[in-house]
């Protein structure tokens, strides 16, 4: 919660561990779930608990409230088998065919990832520790590996992966380069609301040297794949 309040984004252990709280300070009947991330078929071994899930029961119906899904779903979705649309996105939720009592959220063919299924079993937030602490230092993770900001309005979705920032919405998609530092952390401010002038400049300027050369290595290795 400290890290939100002070002006920081964070992937679903965050967004989704400091709303539940917000949540059942508020009253709402919260639970939270062992999710995971996963291709167009299910994985037989259920979900790996790289995602943290959350329901809320409302009214003698239950509600997928998810505000750390990549540029998913704008507003709650109930839990029950159908297509839903939120602006240019169409979802679909059905139940698992691999987890009794599971759910699996489609996201739109436009989106970041592909489904998202989740146990229907309560979960503490402390069990993700170990998939918390691989996903943010592990050299393998995609969170470490390439720097990603992602913000989902009414509208669409704003999506910065690297230098490379796009935007989806009912227009289609807009996607442009980002060759300056400055131009680089204006976008962080004014697109994704992260102002990160509280950080060092040698910080920053480091940050920036990381990101960029990773972005030429990605688009020389992309020209000799080319020319192979």
């Amino acid at each position: 919660m400290a890290r939100i309040l002070r002006g920081r984004g964070g992937y679903c252990f965050h967004l989704n561990g400091a709303f539940a709280a917000l949540l059942t300070a508020l009253g709402y009947d919260v639970t939270l779930h062992r999710a995971g991330v996963q291709d167009e078929v299910e994985d037989p071994e259920g979900p790996g608990g790289d995602h943290l899930a959350l329901t809320v029961g409302l009214d003698g119906e239950r509600w997928l409230v998810d505000t750390g899904l990549a540029g998913g779903m704008h507003e709650p979705l109930p839990l029950r088998e159908g297509t839903y649309t939120q602006g240019p996105f169409t979802y679909a939720m059905a139940p698992s065919v691999v987890v009794p009592g599971g759910w699996r959220f489609a996201h739109d063919p436009r989106g970041a990832f592909t489904a998202m299924v989740f146990a229907p079993e309560p979960v503490e937030l402390s069990s993700f520790a170990a998939e918390h602490e691989r996903l943010s230092t592990s050299p393998e993770s995609g969170f470490v590996r390439v720097l990603q900001a992602q913000l989902r309005d009414a509208k669409g979705v704003d999506m910065l992966r690297g230098c490379v920032l796009r935007r989806i919405d009912a227009e289609g998609t807009y996607e442009r380069t980002i060759d300056s530092a400055d131009d680089w952390y204006d976008v962080l401010a004014d697109v994704f609301h992260l102002n990160l002038t509280d950080v060092a400049a040698p910080a920053r300027a480091a940050l920036w040297h990381r990101v960029h050369t990773a972005h030429q290595e990605w688009e020389a290795a992309g020209q000799r794949a080319t020319t192979l």
